[in-house]
């Protein structure tokens, strides 16, 4: 009986070792949601008919945070996952300079797509490049301030990543690779048909 405990545990360890592998670092999860976004404007602009900016969506980048979050989560000891996280605000904040450096400015896109969307850039624009009041997260415990400077980080970042989307919506951006703020994610490997029983 505590040879097959053994085996369990062993197995459910090795399972748990392949989903850590499995969950990509923050780069790699921007690399995927800037190529799930160009995806997204490809099927849309090659609609019969003239669409509206309706992929305007800053979840996945939030995603990507969550998943710093976890690499973090998972370090041992306190002070490795307060300095993973005060890391991953940084590699955030540095990745948002990215981003706003290839944003155009709202002057440049004057008659450019429709009323909404004219009135919409230079507000997203403002934002992505909009300073903080203060210290956000100043004052908490210091487990929470990390914590809180990582979300805020990534708060800061899909403000700008919400530009871009517009302003390449609107094809006045390059896309995250040209722009040099992502890679090519990897190919996705297709998923195996479930066989059906007859």
């Amino acid at each position: 009986m505590r040879g097959l405990v053994l085996a369990l545990v062993a197995c459910g360890s090795a399972a748990l070792a392949e989903e850590v592998q499995l969950l990509p670092s923050f780069a790699a999860c921007m690399d995927e949601e800037a190529a799930r976004f160009e995806r997204a404007l490809k099927r849309l602009r090659e609609m019969p008919e003239a669409q509206e900016f309706e992929i305007g969506d800053t979840r996945g980048t939030g995603y990507c945070g969550s998943v710093g979050f976890v690499h973090c989560d998972r370090l041992e000891g306190l002070e490795a996952v307060q300095a993973c996280q005060l890391t991953l605000a940084a590699e955030q904040d540095a990745l948002a300079v990215k981003v706003r450096a290839g944003l155009p400015t709202p002057e440049s896109l004057e008659g450019q797509g429709d009323a909404f969307e004219q009135t919409l850039y230079p507000r997203l624009h403002a934002l992505a490049l909009g300073g903080s009041a203060g210290p956000d997260c100043a004052g908490d415990i210091p487990q929470r301030e990390t914590w809180c400077e990582a979300w805020e980080a990534n708060n800061r970042l899909s403000n700008a990543v919400l530009a871009w989307q517009l302003a390449r919506w609107l094809g006045a951006a390059e896309t995250a690779v040209a722009a040099g703020w992502a890679q090519e994610p990897p190919p996705k490997r297709p998923r195996a048909r479930e066989v059906e029983d007859n």
